[in-house]
């Protein structure tokens, strides 16, 4: 999931090395956190948040998987 969540936002951002995903679980939640520039912020969020509320279907979809609930924050 975090790979994903990853490969996802270094991709859409315009500085991929600023790109990172933190993740921590609590009680069978995970809770992956995107940290990016400045600059991109707007264009992962994406207009009315289109493109956050794409990463997090996506997200958990793989999550199913795994049996686990997934919650993606943008710091």
């Amino acid at each position: 999931m975090k790979e994903l969540a990853q490969f996802l936002v270094k991709n859409l951002a315009d500085h991929p090395d600023q790109v990172s995903v933190q993740d921590s679980e609590e009680s069978g939640a995970v809770t992956l956190k995107l940290v990016v520039a400045d600059e991109d912020k707007g264009k992962i969020i994406g207009k009315k948040g289109k493109v956050i509320k794409a990463i997090r279907a996506l997200v958990s979809a793989a999550a199913v998987k795994d049996q686990k609930r997934v919650a993606v924050d943008i710091d």
